[in-house]
């Protein structure tokens, strides 16, 4: 019961979940480039399905109440989840579903201690599949979350060999070439990069754009030549010759 000389009890503050941690989302443009190649890909392959939300460098809050335990993937993927703008990803509002494939490319500038707090992180809030891809050392790590008794309890166990890999989730298949990684989607067909992909519109667009001049300048010759066919039966027809009668 509120006296009159009794002060109302103050309400929580609100709790404010930052859409930006500050970072960049790469530090030089090989990195950028691997994590464009990655997004875009994997978004391209589940347009059509309204259920898999893809994103890149976007603030994921496993625990709602603490605004300061997050970390921003590079890419993550979240199945069962609609696509969708959002200023970040907090869990509880996603019926609880954490994302299960994370993508982390490495610049010069990470730590092992960062990518050992990232680990820690992703093991412990759920994440099925996580990828490492360092493209100045060609080095790809992967891990996947194993089996047991208790669900709560399974951990990121180390993929011992990640050439050829296919992802469970996604169906990608990793390749570890020479000078750099290969990524493939399920139907054979390996992930380009967005000038790759305009330039191969780009010579569709010329194709179809000859194949349509060869249509028209067909079409204009056998006009052409039923004209000549027209002209040359009146013609006959001018000197009392019947053209039916000459075939």
């Amino acid at each position: 019961m509120v006296t009159p000389h009794s002060t109302p009890p103050k309400s929580p503050p609100e709790i404010v979940y930052p859409d930006s941690d500050g970072k960049p989302m790469a530090d030089n443009t090989v990195q950028f480039r691997w994590i464009s190649v990655i997004y875009h890909n994997l978004a391209w392959w589940f347009a059509e399905n309204p259920n898999v939300f893809v994103a890149g460098d976007l603030l994921w809050y496993p625990v709602e109440g603490n605004n300061r335990l997050s970390q921003a993937p590079d890419v993550m993927v979240a199945f069962d989840r609609p696509k969708g703008d959002r200023g970040s990803y907090k869990q509880w509002q996603e019926n609880d579903i954490a994302p299960q494939v994370v993508f982390e490319i490495l610049s010069p500038r990470n730590t092992l201690k960062e990518m050992g707090r990232k680990f820690l992180f992703y093991n412990d809030y759920g994440v099925e599949e996580y990828y490492i891809y360092d493209p100045q050392k060609n080095d790809l790590s992967g891990w996947l979350r194993g089996e047991a008794e208790v669900p709560e309890m399974a951990r990121l166990d180390i993929i011992e060999e990640m050439n050829g890999w296919v992802s469970p989730r996604l169906e990608i298949r990793f390749e570890v070439k020479d000078k750099t990684m290969e990524l493939y989607r399920p139907d054979g067909s390996p992930f380009l990069d967005y000038n790759t992909v305009q330039q191969r519109l780009q010579q569709a667009e010329q194709r179809a754009e000859t194949a349509e001049q060869r249509a028209e300048t067909a079409e204009q010759r056998a006009e052409t030549a039923e004209q000549r066919a027209r002209q040359l039966a009146a013609r006959l027809q001018e000197l009392g010759i019947d053209p039916d009668a000459l075939d």
